[in-house]
């Protein structure tokens, strides 16, 4: 089941962020998506299904696409939208320069639901419920 809602997140690039040529370096672009899969259960008010029923939401798989470079004060949003993929939510996401309104890249986020001893579990119901 695919959601076409696309969540928003916006930030700005910092110089702490930016490798030797001077545009941000290809493993922030992991940092931004993760952001973005972050703010958008917040905004959902599900992060607490995570804290509180014993279960961890991890990663198990990443692609990137790298398009175009983002530079200093460049300023970018992150769309998020998710595909469930039983057992799995797929976080699809956008990074999209604000100013010029380019795609500086595309990511995949495959994740599973793991419970205290490390073994995967269904998706919770209030996830389910949403996606």
């Amino acid at each position: 089941m695919e959601t076409t809602r696309i969540y928003k997140t916006h930030s700005t690039v910092r110089g702490y962020e930016l490798d030797s040529y001077g545009h941000v370096n290809n493993s922030v672009y992991l940092n931004y998506f993760e952001h973005g899969r972050w703010e958008m259960l917040r905004d959902l008010d599900l992060n607490h299904v995570i804290h509180s029923d014993n279960v961890l939401l991890v990663v198990a798989d990443v692609h990137i696409r790298y398009m175009r470079e983002a530079k200093l004060y460049d300023e970018i949003e992150i769309q998020t939208r998710v595909v469930r993929e039983e057992p799995y939510l797929v976080f699809k996401q956008k990074l999209i320069n604000k100013t010029t309104g380019l795609a500086l890249a595309r990511g995949e986020t495959k994740t599973i639901f793991i419970d205290e001893h490390k073994k995967p579990v269904d998706i919770p119901a209030e996830f389910r419920a949403i996606f």
